[in-house]
């Protein structure tokens, strides 16, 4: 159950963050608001982190799996984020290599004992 929060709580972190950084290309209202995205997403995002990352150190017992597993859930939220807002395609050669790449680390940190 704590692998499953963590990556909920990854999950909802990579994607408040992804609005606190990249909202000013998407909305021309918050261009020129860093500090006040930064506010309004970030500090909810990096809790989420720090509480994924709780719930990751309970079920892997170690800091470096819930570090790569929060690195492989980047790659899950990142392409599909930025092809929505942004209609870049996350179905490039380049992007669809880091995100079988992203699984593989994962795989290897959950299934790896």
């Amino acid at each position: 159950m704590n692998l499953l929060y963590a990556c909920i709580l990854y999950a909802l972190g990579h994607t408040l963050n992804w609005f606190a950084m990249h909202c000013q290309f998407v909305w021309p209202w918050w261009k020129g608001r860093i500090i006040l995205s930064a506010l309004a997403f970030g500090v909810l995002g990096v809790l989420c982190f720090v509480y994924g990352t709780t719930h990751a150190y309970k079920a892997m017992g170690e800091l470096w799996g819930p570090r790569f597993l929060g690195f492989a859930m980047s790659f899950f939220i990142f392409p599909v984020l930025t092809w929505h807002f942004m209609n870049e395609s996350m179905f490039t050669l380049k992007t669809m290599l880091c995100v079988v790449l992203s699984v593989s680390i994962l795989c290897i940190q959950i299934f790896w004992r």
